[in-house]
């Protein structure tokens, strides 16, 4: 692993960005090339078919993706701002493979059935553990479309309690929404919407999560000193991905209810 976070042998696609340009293009805790590029190797993406970077923050997963692929890219992130990534586009010279759109996950303004590949990159946690979400989010994938998070997680649950080393950093941040491997599988087959073809964590992914940590976010000791004395016991990075069942039938989700109001007596009649 090189010593500035930002290139390492295991991610040579990744390794040829500038640490200056993706030092401007933080917005998460991981390294969002390393993770694409990890995930990359976890689905079929070709030039020409349509994805959805779901929470892509400011865009340099999607920029990555398409300039590597050739995938059409829809930069799609609730917190950032669209007309600043349309900027870090332009100047990636990618305008037309592209496309920032500001929304939120719960609300895509896609046609159903648009998306060859949903990808997230470091973000489906803050969203995706609602048991009804990937039952909205799946309608705009194509039948036998691809399905694919990788994220910082957990590598076990915690269902014993903290550790002790741990202690500190739970209190700070309260991580419970880093689930393990085969927790996102369980949440992700429950539906019946996906079959699952991957799910498993990446080796020495602690390192690599401290490595970047080090390298943008240095005064988060809190952080660094916990990934430091786990050495990998508890956490690092997973991925997970599948494809959509040609027979699965998904509906649009209820929106509102169509209801006329009926003036009738408020009390019994004696």
């Amino acid at each position: 692993m090189a010593a500035d976070g930002f290139a390492a042998p295991r991610f040579p696609r990744s390794s040829k960005y500038n640490p200056d340009w993706l030092r401007a293009s933080v917005s998460g805790g991981a390294n969002p090339l390393w993770l694409a590029e990890w995930l990359s190797e976890a689905v079929d993406l070709r030039p020409g078919l349509r994805v959805l970077d779901l929470g892509c923050g400011r865009a340099s997963s999607s920029i990555f993706l398409h300039r590597e692929f050739g995938v059409e890219v829809w930069a799609t992130d609730l917190w950032c701002s669209p007309t600043e990534n349309l900027q870090r586009i332009r100047d990636a010279g990618v305008e037309n493979g592209v496309f920032p759109i500001h929304a939120n996950a719960r609300s895509l303004p896609f046609a159903n059935g648009f998306f060859d590949v949903i990808l997230s990159i470091d973000s489906y946690f803050y969203y995706g553990t609602d048991d009804q979400f990937l039952s909205d989010i799946a309608r705009f994938l194509k039948p036998g479309g691809q399905f694919a998070i990788a994220q910082a997680a957990m590598l076990q649950e915690l269902d014993s309690g903290i550790p002790e080393h741990l202690q500190e950093w739970w209190a700070q941040d309260q991580p419970w929404i880093l689930h393990s491997a085969p927790w996102w599988r369980r949440h992700l087959e429950r539906p019946g919407i996906l079959d699952i073809t991957v799910a498993d964590s990446l080796e020495d992914g602690w390192q690599y999560w401290q490595a970047w940590m080090t390298a943008i976010a240095p005064q988060n000791t809190v952080e660094l000193t916990a990934l430091e004395k786990d050495q990998g016991q508890h956490f690092g990075y997973v991925r997970v991905a599948g494809r959509r069942k040609p027979e699965s039938v998904l509906q649009d989700p209820i929106v509102s209810v169509s209801t006329e109001y009926t003036q009738q007596p408020l009390l019994r009649a004696h």
